[in-house]
């Protein structure tokens, strides 16, 4: 007679992360920790720079300077190097971020992988329909469906460090892997919607040029002295060619290897991602956002945002579009797939986190620059909408983490609690029989200790002491 079969046991939503995925995790999120913060003063310090009226003539001048090689078609403005030149060293990393989660991280795992995609494409459908149905009805343009669909994980984490909210470790990584797809589909988006022509020459130039950097990785060849040259020629190829720049950065990330190899503590693209996201996140975004985020500011043009079907649509696509999207793309893989939320979460941890990541920023203003482009006044209108939804939907998720701070605190302690200091967690060891014979030994002496001061305070007792 066969043995009755035990029933599997429900598949977790959003439980608690392996400790290599913790440690990894933690330091990425680190990082966009302090960028994000860099970012929030860049921008403020963009809206001040363009709005004082003393000062915004310098920042017109500045920002429209033209610079660079013009034989080789690079004579470019400050602000176009900032969009096209320095978020691709933004998309490089978040190639390398990609190419990591694939190969190591949450999207290895095909049944792991269905929640932030599924989250990530609902989370980029229902913006751009909510767009688009806004401006159908309204008689808009229809060119900037794209630009409420991006979330920005740096101003997102700024949000979280400035209003001290202890999130869990499991909605972080959430947050990270579902704008790490975010960001690959916004590079496609940007790759096929937004490339009017195309300089075949040049463009299969730089297709040559990242053939010879795969060899160079392939055959172990070391030195950044190789690779930022050669990187920087196949940048100008990709620019030249019509195609977006941006999209040579994330193509090097992806071309990285991010799985080690015996005798290796650390994959090369996994090292390359730690030297080069300070760069990114301290500077590279941050400058971006000083020469895209300096629109007018006024009570007509905040009145417009409200007014105009293409900027309603970007706020309204940010705010609603994005938290339902989300929140209801997690549900429903959870729903189809039969797996349960984790028990230390609710649903409407999930519904603040999908809040959080209507904070469209970075891409955002980049997709709108080049939605609207040869349109100065509707992409500053769409820039302020940028401006105006993200700032919304961060209000909204700050109203909604607090009221579940104090959970997430005794969350977070939890998860850090090392009574037998051996520098891990205690509920990665729950399993682990050396963990409990070394907390015995801990609570033993500490009963010793226990005993021997209640023997010394009865003994004082009897002499009157």
């Amino acid at each position: 007679m066969a043995a009755p079969r035990t029933p599997n046991p429900a598949r977790k939503v959003l439980g608690r992360l392996s400790l290599p995925e913790r440690t990894v995790v933690a330091d990425a999120l680190r990082t966009e920790t302090v960028g994000g913060l860099l970012l929030l003063v860049a921008t403020v310090a963009a809206l001040l720079w363009a709005n004082i009226p003393a000062l915004r003539h310098s920042y017109e001048s500045l920002s429209h300077l033209h610079f660079g090689p013009g034989a080789l078609g690079l004579h470019l403005s400050v602000a176009h190097w900032a969009a096209d030149g320095l978020l691709a060293v933004f998309f490089f990393v978040a190639g390398i971020e990609l190419k990591r989660e694939l190969v190591a991280g949450d999207l290895r795992d095909p049944r792991a992988a269905v929640l932030p995609v599924v989250a990530a494409l609902c989370g980029m459908a229902v913006p751009a329909l909510v767009y688009t149905v806004t401006n159908l009805s309204g008689g808009g343009s229809l060119q900037g469906w794209a630009v409420p669909t991006a979330t920005d994980i740096a101003f997102a984490l700024a949000v979280l460090a400035v209003i001290g909210t202890s999130l869990p470790s499991a909605l972080r990584a959430f947050l990270l892997t579902l704008a790490v797809v975010d960001d690959l589909i916004a590079i496609l988006i940007i790759a096929v919607f937004f490339t009017d022509r195309i300089d075949f020459p040049a463009l299969g130039g730089a297709a040559a040029g990242l053939v010879v950097f795969w060899l160079l990785l392939r055959k172990g060849v070391r030195g950044w002295y190789v690779y930022v040259p050669l990187g920087v020629v196949i940048w100008a190829l990709m620019y030249n060619s019509g195609v977006h720049a941006t999209i040579a950065g994330v193509a090097m990330g992806l071309m990285l290897r991010c799985s080690t190899r015996e005798g290796e503590e650390h994959a090369p693209g996994e090292r390359i991602a730690h030297l080069v996201r300070p760069l990114s996140a301290g500077l590279a975004v941050p400058l971006f956002a000083l020469f895209s985020a300096g629109v007018k500011v006024s009570g007509g043009a905040l009145v417009d945002v409200f007014t105009r079907p293409e900027t309603l649509g970007v706020v309204l696509g940010l705010v609603l579009g994005k938290t339902l999207g989300i929140f209801g793309g997690t549900w429903l893989t959870a729903r189809f797939t039969r797996a349960s939320l984790s028990e230390d979460l609710a649903w409407a941890d999930v519904f603040a986190v999908a809040t959080l990541a209507g904070i469209g920023f970075t891409v955002s203003l980049l997709i709108g620059e080049l939605a609207f482009e040869g349109q100065a006044v509707l992409t500053d209108e769409v820039k302020a909408s940028v401006l105006v939804g993200s700032l919304t939907a961060a209000l909204c998720a700050t109203v909604l983490l607090k009221l579940r701070n104090a959970k997430y605190r005794g969350l977070c302690a939890e998860e850090e609690r090392d009574e037998d200091q051996d520098g891990i967690p205690d509920v990665y060891e729950e399993d682990d029989p050396a963990y409990h014979l070394r907390m015995a030994r801990i609570y033993e002496d500490k009963a010793a200790e226990h005993r021997r001061l209640a023997a010394e305070k009865a003994e004082a007792a009897r002499h009157g002491l």
